[in-house]
């Protein structure tokens, strides 16, 4: 299943953050594309301290964009954002244990075009695009197995204002 959406600013991108962070778990990994400045950081950040706040452990969520990748204990939830920009080659991937985060954590991957074969085809994945407004921006998300076709259906019966 596939949903366009706009999100007229940023706040409404962090509000999208913020309605799936308690609707997604472990083994669950979101694949966030696009272009540099389309939003996806600011949606990985949001969405990741939302689940810090709701399990008492706030704290600040810094791109990982020089570290590759940062983890997060939000209770019993592990949480792994990525970002793959510098990687070069697949076999650099295999070094930083996405792999085996795939399928115990709640992984946020920016860049993903960077895991050739390694993606799960069982992400979910949000392309991030510019709108000829500097705040706006589209967004793609597209779930191919059929567990998140609830939650898109779900989301389609929203707004991005009202998310």
């Amino acid at each position: 299943m596939t949903l366009d959406l706009t999100l007229p600013s940023p706040a409404a991108t962090e509000r999208l953050a913020q309605w799936f962070a308690p609707r997604l778990g472990a083994g669950d990994v979101l694949l966030l594309s696009g272009p540099i400045g389309a939003g996806k950081t600011h949606f990985a950040r949001a969405l990741i301290q939302t689940r810090l706040e709701a399990a008492g452990a706030p704290e600040d969520v810094p791109s990982p964009t020089f570290t590759l990748v940062q983890s997060y204990a939000a209770g019993d939830l592990e949480i792994w954002h990525a970002d793959l920009y510098r990687l070069s080659h697949p076999d650099e991937i295999a070094e930083l244990g996405l792999e085996e985060a795939f399928a115990t954590a709640l992984c946020l991957v920016e860049w993903p075009d960077r895991l050739a074969d390694l993606a799960p085809e069982d992400a979910l994945w949000l392309d991030f695009g510019p709108c000829r407004d500097a705040d706006r921006r589209r967004l793609t998300i597209r779930g191919d197995d059929p567990r998140w076709a609830g939650l898109l259906k779900a989301l389609a019966c929203r707004t991005a204002d009202h998310v």
